[in-house]
């Protein structure tokens, strides 16, 4: 059963609260009131350590914990099993982000660079886990790990006494599943919008049919891939959020551009998927009170010189 209120006892000894500020510029661009809720700020530069660390202390035995990511979810683990001292084992896709992975290694997780995608690592990540006797953590199908991401809502929603739309990026789901669940008991009336990359569709075209639907995923944001949906985290959606749309990589890379020279905040591509959502809705925000979700801060100088270069 998930209990977010839990997830906010346990975690608020290891962390602050991330900044939740009005930007002034974004603000005038989109004719509304932008308040963007940085989760670059931490350790890891990601929003993840929220779901791996509640998820790992919801279970007093754990003796060691095994995660597939593309990066930032690894992080997060590979953090969180640290800071409780228990050993982590994280599987990354080959090719994974290069600055996510370095950041894995100095955590002190063992790291598997395997699989051709992340559902590849996912099923040979799950096998280790099953014959070592180590609990794997599901980015999507894992009550501790929504409850976990969930707590963004909770600070969202508590800040604000308006509050009309919230922006979530999108990939396994979680995130938006969760952030939804708990920003609609503070507000009730706000819509939640979940953001994917048009190329790693899956969780969108699963949240329209009502039923899980494989693609393939071929994007720039590497946080906002999912091949295979995992079935809770499409559940929490399905009941919580209100739509789910696909961007394309250049509208990614023009909103994380944006992000950097609007809210001063830098983004990787999935951070900036919030913002690129919002950009598709114009005059329909136009006066409200909309929240923007940036998840991540994890890019390679390679996409650093892609985002700079976008218009």
């Amino acid at each position: 059963m998930i209990d977010v209120n839990a997830a906010v006892g346990r975690l608020q000894q290891y962390a602050r609260i991330t900044p939740f500020e009005r930007s002034l510029l974004l603000s005038h661009d989109l004719a509304c009131d932008v308040f963007v809720k940085n989760e670059t700020v931490s350790q890891i530069a990601s929003f993840k350590w929220r779901g791996a660390l509640n998820d790992i202390l919801r279970e007093k035995t754990t003796r060691g914990v095994v995660t597939s990511s593309t990066g930032n979810h690894g992080q997060g683990v590979a953090w969180a099993a640290r800071a409780v001292g228990v050993p982590a084992h994280i599987f990354l896709p080959l090719g994974a982000n290069a600055t996510k992975r370095a950041k894995i290694e100095i955590l002190g997780a063992t790291i598997h660079d395997i699989g051709h995608d992340l559902d590849g690592a996912k099923e040979i990540a799950i096998e280790f886990a099953q014959r070592e006797g180590l609990r794997f953590i599901d980015d999507g199908d894992s009550e501790g790990v929504i409850e976990g991401a969930a707590t963004i809502g909770t600070e969202i929603g508590r800040a604000l006494d308006q509050l009309d739309v919230v922006f979530v990026p999108m990939g396994s789901g979680s995130l938006a599943g969760g952030v939804a669940m708990e920003v609609k008991g503070w507000h009730p009336n706000a819509r939640v919008i979940a953001i994917q990359s048009s190329g790693s569709p899956a969780m969108v075209e699963s949240f329209h049919a009502r039923k899980a639907i494989e693609r393939p995923a071929n994007t720039i944001a590497d946080g906002l891939i999912c091949r295979v949906p995992a079935q809770l985290a499409l559940d929490s959606l399905i009941e919580f959020v209100d739509d789910a749309i696909t961007v394309s990589d250049d509208e990614l890379l023009c909103a994380a551009r944006m992000m950097m020279l609007r809210a001063n905040v830098l983004v990787e591509p999935s951070g900036a998927a919030s913002l690129a959502g919002a950009l598709r809705f114009g005059e329909e925000i136009r006066g409200k009170a909309i929240a923007l979700i940036a998840t991540g801060a994890n890019a390679t100088a390679e996409t650093l010189t892609e985002i700079m270069a976008a218009v």
